[in-house]
């Protein structure tokens, strides 16, 4: 591989990147879908949990996740075996990925306007979002299918059928153009103004009521790290929009260096989200003492 900036195979990076990017997203994935797995479980066994608007849009969160990850290991594995897969297969298994992990962000708002809705309209907003949390989580689904298609059939018409069709040793990207780049900025000032309004209500309903008090510091602190987790999802996206793909070991590395702070908040996300719960926190002290006490009994069933 060349190594100068000037003479350099975009290729042979783009390869080299995919083989660094599958494997993180190979841990990834089992990290989170194991403290998925757990979770899940945990709001499945106790019908509390599992008839809360919270906890119902934390498991869809988490399950985006562990989709995205693994997701990424099929479309970064293609790239970094080379293989020479039909370019809309590769559009295909990158624009659904794509299309989670916007289905996490847009949780992600969904969560924020739940708590500002459950901490300042307490009595008002309990019934009203029981009755729509599936259509809402439905209609998040629609909007973010039915703009990638619009963007996706946008961006095919260019290439001649027959190209469509044609085997590439490098998975090529789609949503990559121009206009698919201004509405994914759009849609995601937009996710994140939704995001940061409702925190900032919060924060200043918390301290109107005083709610924020010794008593109740956990509230506070929480806020705060949910929106430095934010920032650490958001802003490798930004940089990786205005960069681009360029050739260097530079640029390289800069790459590498944002998707693992990228990858390492999706990683936090199931134990920010999840486990930072003090009810989940409980469910989870018990799960595991049910683990521990079936395999005691299982050890003793076993013969001399």
């Amino acid at each position: 591989m060349n190594l100068s900036s000037d003479h350099c195979n975009i290729s042979d990076w783009l390869r080299l990147e995919a083989t660094v990017k599958a494997s993180v997203y190979v841990v990834a994935f089992f990290f989170a879908t194991f403290v998925t797995v757990v979770i899940i479980t945990i709001v499945l066994q106790n019908s509390k949990l599992r008839k809360e608007v919270r906890h119902i849009l934390l498991c869809h969160h988490l399950l985006c996740i562990s989709s995205y990850c693994g997701l990424g290991v099929v479309f970064q594995g293609m790239r970094a075996l080379l293989a020479n897969s039909p370019v809309l297969v590769c559009w295909v298994v990158f624009g659904v990925q794509l299309s989670v992990g916007e289905g996490i962000l847009f949780t992600l708002a969904l969560m924020a306007v739940n708590t500002y809705l459950a901490v300042c309209w307490p009595l008002k907003s309990l019934s009203f979002v029981d009755s729509v949390k599936y259509r809402i989580l439905a209609a998040s689904w629609i909007i973010i299918i039915f703009k990638n298609v619009c963007l996706f059939l946008i961006e095919s018409a260019n290439p001649p059928r027959v190209a469509v069709f044609k085997s590439e040793p490098l998975c090529p990207v789609i949503l990559n153009g121009p206009p698919a780049r201004a509405v994914g900025m759009v849609f995601l000032f937009f996710l994140l103004s939704i995001i940061l309004t409702s925190y900032f209500l919060i924060y200043r309903e918390g301290k109107r009521a005083g709610h924020f008090n010794r008593s109740n510091i956990k509230a506070k602190k929480t806020v705060l790290i949910h929106l430095v987790q934010m920032s650490l999802h958001v802003i490798p996206i930004l940089i990786f929009i205005g960069l681009g793909k360029m050739c260097g070991v530079f640029f390289f590395a800069l790459n590498l260096v944002l998707f693992g702070v990228f990858a390492f908040a999706q990683c936090l996300n199931p134990l920010i989200y999840g486990l930072w719960n003090r009810e989940l926190q409980s469910g989870l002290y018990h799960w595991m003492c049910c683990q521990l006490w079936c395999g005691h009994i299982m050890n003793d069933r076993e013969p001399v």
